[in-house]
């Protein structure tokens, strides 16, 4: 049997999505495609909404990585691939709105499916390669992280997103650029040495986790463009004695990497986020949305909430309650369960535009002291299957609690088409005519059928030609 790095190259190098030799089902092919659609309108809206995107264009700009002939999410100009997976992997990740794993605890999209793009404009690859390169990605990521036991690669202060993402990353432009296995074992030993991620991001308010993203797609395409000049990389690159897998875990479940390769996709297994929040908050404030919309609870009655969350998941939102309770910026607020809690129970939802009226809205702030976290026995009885929460509301009227395991976007209660399409809109809207939007979203929806990448990132440009900000 071979070692697992081996496995997992091989696995990539054959996988075929259309033709005699398909071996991935339709209905991970589909999904694929609306994953990579929900994340291209993420980034579009991140181009030029998110606080971070202008620092990280100009340190593009600053290193020589513009002027390229690769293409950037709703920016009219060019890079270099390797700026453009830079750029197009940060701004994926920026809204913290894209795609996430609920047992490896990860986002898969955002570092994978810019480095398909970055090496398809490279090679000229098709839609069907982007879409290959993707699943292929996912598919190692996903599996990556869940042998690491995300708890104990959290317990180590790593950001399994990053640190598994540059080998999804790798994969997926291996696949695109129709590396063999040799190669993309080497392009794997390559990537070893540039896997990071901290979750020291938590501190301040940075900015951190989003380039984590945008690095590790970065060096995913670097790996796989390195092995595709024949450079040659450490063996045993997840397995080994100093490998990616023992490394970052005390006690990795190596043999999880390649379970059931193959025949247990774990591409279905990814959530579309209807929030742009830490998944953990998702199933409280799909909780409280619907007890608040059932009961006619009006803010101005309600005296306390109580979060109930899994463990893993009051760690990074809920503690300290001092803190969360106080958020100043963005990344503050997107984790923050008091935060998150207080503005879908005053607004019925939550959408990106909601963190500029909030965050400075007294009324808003006022309702996070209100609103408390704990570590619940019932949602850690469904960890890390489900992300699950219990909710608490007791208003003036009378006291009222609900248990959601599953939140919504998880692929047992996945978002409806039009839902998808609502999101995406919604998103690229003020930046890009409807009409545009509208083609770009079936143009992506169709990407294994599309033969020129280019055209497809031109249409995301046309934002440049209206009024921006």
């Amino acid at each position: 049997m071979s070692g697992t790095t081996r496995q997992l190259a091989e696995f990539v190098a054959d996988l075929q999505i259309s033709g005699s030799g398909a071996n991935v089902p339709v209905e991970v092919v589909e999904r694929a495609k609306v994953l990579i659609a929900d994340t291209i309108g993420i980034s579009i809206r991140a181009r030029y909404d998110a606080d971070s995107t202008e620092a990280v264009m100009n340190a593009v700009d600053r290193l020589g990585l513009s002027g390229g002939a690769a293409s950037v999410f709703g920016e009219a100009r060019s890079f270099t691939p390797l700026g453009a997976a830079i750029i197009n992997g940060t701004l994926a990740h920026s809204l913290d709105f894209d795609d996430t794993h609920a047992s490896a605890s990860t986002h898969s999209s955002a570092p994978i499916m810019p480095a398909a793009l970055a090496a398809a404009e490279m090679c000229g690859g098709s839609g069907a390669d982007v879409v290959a390169g993707v699943i292929a990605g996912y598919e190692v990521q996903l599996r990556l992280a869940l042998a690491l036991v995300p708890k104990d690669h959290y317990e180590r202060g790593f950001h399994p997103t990053a640190t598994c993402g540059v080998f999804g990353a790798v994969a997926a432009a291996a696949r695109v650029m129709g590396l063999g296995a040799d190669e993309i074992e080497n392009a794997f030993g390559a990537a070893g040495s540039q896997a990071s991620g901290s979750m020291q991001f938590l501190a301040n308010g940075s900015w951190n986790k989003r380039f984590h993203v945008g690095h590790a797609c970065g060096n995913g395409l670097m790996a796989a463009t390195l092995a595709r000049e024949g450079y040659k990389g450490s063996s045993e690159a997840f397995e080994g004695k100093a490998g990616f897998l023992r490394a970052y875990s005390p006690n990795p479940k190596i043999e999880l990497a390649t379970k059931d390769l193959g025949k247990q996709w774990e591409t279905l297994n990814l959530a579309v986020k209807p929030y742009p929040t830490c998944r953990y908050s998702h199933a409280a404030m799909d909780a409280l949305i619907d007890l608040r919309n059932t009961n006619d609870v009006k803010t101005d009655d309600i005296e306390s909430v109580e979060i109930g969350l899994p463990k893993m998941g009051w760690k990074i939102i809920g503690d300290p309650v001092e803190v969360k309770q106080a958020p100043t910026n963005v990344v503050d607020g997107q984790f923050s369960m008091p935060f998150c809690a207080a503005v879908a129970l005053r607004e019925g939802k939550m959408a990106w535009d909601d963190y500029d009226r909030h965050l400075t809205d007294a009324d808003t702030m006022s309702l996070c002291k209100r609103i408390n976290t704990v570590v619940d026995a019932r949602p850690e009885a469904e960890f890390p299957t489900n992300m699950s929460a219990v909710v608490r509301l007791t208003t003036k009227a009378g006291n009222h609690e609900a248990f959601v395991i599953v939140p919504k976007g998880e692929p047992s209660n996945f978002v409806s088409s039009d839902e998808v399409a609502s999101k995406f809109m919604g998103l690229v809207e003020p930046y890009l005519a409807a009409a545009d939007a509208q083609r770009l979203l079936r143009s992506l929806l169709e990407l294994d059928k599309q033969k020129d990448i280019k055209s497809i990132m031109d249409i995301s440009r046309a934002a440049q030609t209206r009024e921006v900000a």
